[in-house]
C-alpha cells in the first residue's frame, strides 16, 4: 500500500510539472507510435488499470477491516454446567462400593482374568509380580517394609474392629444430610406444586370470565328488553287514554245531542198544543185512570 501511494504521488507530481510547463506534452506523446510501441503502450495502460483496481480493492478492504467488529481468535468454550451436550440421563452414583477381596483387590480384576487364566490366574499374577519385583531388586526389603506391614496390620485391625461403627456413624451423618436435602427438595416441590395449582386456578378463573361476560351481556340485554317493554307499555297506556278520551267525547256529544233533541221535541209538542187539546188530553187521561182503577178493583 505504501508503494502504491508513493507511485500515485510521483504520477501526481509529473502531472503538475506538465501543467506548469504550459500544458506542453512530452515529445514521446507527440510522436506517432510504431506497431511495437503501440503494444507496449497498451500493455502499460493495462498494467496501470490493474494497479488502480488493486489499489481500490486494497483501500476497500482496509476500510472494511476498520469498520468491522473485532474478531476474537481465542477458542470458545462452553460451560458444561449450563450447556446440554446430551439429553441422555446421568447415571446415579452408587451409594456403596463394589465387592473386593482381601480388603483392597476389586472383584472386577478377578472377573477380567478368569476367562483367560482361570481361578488361579490372579493369584499367580500377584505372586509372580511380587517375586519379580523382589528378585530384580526393584523393591528392596528394609525397615520401611516392616513399618508398612505393621501400619497395615494396625489399619486392618482398626477397620475390622471399628469399621462397622464408624460406617454406621458416617451413614447416619449422610442420612441426616440426605434428609435435609430431601426436605429442601420436598419444600421446593410443594411450593412448585402450589404454584402450579394456583396457576391452574387462575386459568380456570380466566376461563370463567367468559361466562361472567356472557351473564353480564345477558343482563344488559334483559335490561334493554325491560326498558323497551316499559316504553311500549307507556305508549300503549297513552294511546289507550287518548282513545278513551275520544270515545268519552263521542258519547258526551251523542248524549248532549239526544237530550237536546228530546227537549226540543218536547218543547215543540208542548208549544203545538192548544188549550182545548190540553183539556181534552187531561180529560182523556182522567178517564183512562178511572178505567184502570175499575179494572184493578175488579181483579182484586
Amino acid at each position: 500500500l505504501e508503494s502504491d501511494r508513493e507511485s500515485e504521488r510521483s504520477e501526481g507530481g509529473r502531472r503538475e510539472h506538465s501543467l506548469r510547463d504550459g500544458g506542453r506534452s512530452p515529445s514521446f506523446l507527440l510522436t506517432p507510435p510504431t506497431r511495437g510501441g503501440g503494444r507496449k503502450i497498451q500493455r502499460e495502460r493495462e498494467g496501470r488499470e490493474k494497479k488502480m483496481l488493486s489499489r481500490a480493492a486494497a483501500l476497500a478492504s482496509v476500510s472494511a477491516l476498520k469498520s468491522a467488529a473485532p474478531v476474537s481468535v481465542l477458542p470458545v468454550f462452553r460451560n458444561l454446567h449450563t450447556s446440554h451436550q446430551s439429553k441422555a440421563p446421568v447415571p446415579a452414583l452408587p451409594e456403596k462400593g463394589g465387592k473386593v477381596r482381601y480388603g483392597f483387590v476389586p472383584e472386577e480384576f478377578f472377573q477380567f482374568l478368569y476367562p483367560k487364566t482361570g481361578v488361579t490366574g490372579p493369584y499367580m499374577f500377584g505372586t509372580g509380580l511380587l517375586v519379580y519385583l523382589l528378585s530384580k531388586e526393584i523393591y528392596v526389603l528394609n525397615y520401611e517394609t516392616i513399618s508398612g506391614l505393621s501400619v497395615g496390620i494396625v489399619i486392618l485391625y482398626a477397620i475390622k474392629t471399628y469399621g462397622k461403627t464408624v460406617a454406621e456413624f458416617a451413614d447416619k451423618l449422610n442420612m441426616a444430610k440426605v434428609a435435609e436435602i430431601q426436605e429442601v427438595k420436598d419444600a421446593t416441590m410443594n411450593n412448585l406444586m402450589q404454584s402450579i395449582d394456583n396457576e391452574k386456578k387462575e386459568q380456570w378463573r380466566v376461563e370463567g370470565r367468559n361466562y361472567l361476560f356472557d351473564a353480564k351481556r345477558n343482563n344488559v340485554t334483559m335490561l334493554l328488553e325491560a326498558n323497551y317493554r316499559e316504553r311500549i307499555h307507556q305508549v300503549h297506556t297513552g294511546v289507550k287514554k287518548r282513545m278513551d278520551y275520544q270515545i268519552g267525547l263521542q258519547h258526551l256529544k251523542q248524549r248532549l245531542e239526544q237530550e237536546y233533541m228530546v227537549n226540543w221535541v218536547e218543547k215543540s209538542i208542548i208549544q203545538s198544543l192548544t188549550p182545548q187539546q190540553d183539556k181534552e188530553s187531561i180529560a182523556k187521561c182522567i178517564s183512562d185512570l178511572k178505567a184502570l182503577s175499575k179494572t184493578a178493583q175488579a181483579r182484586v
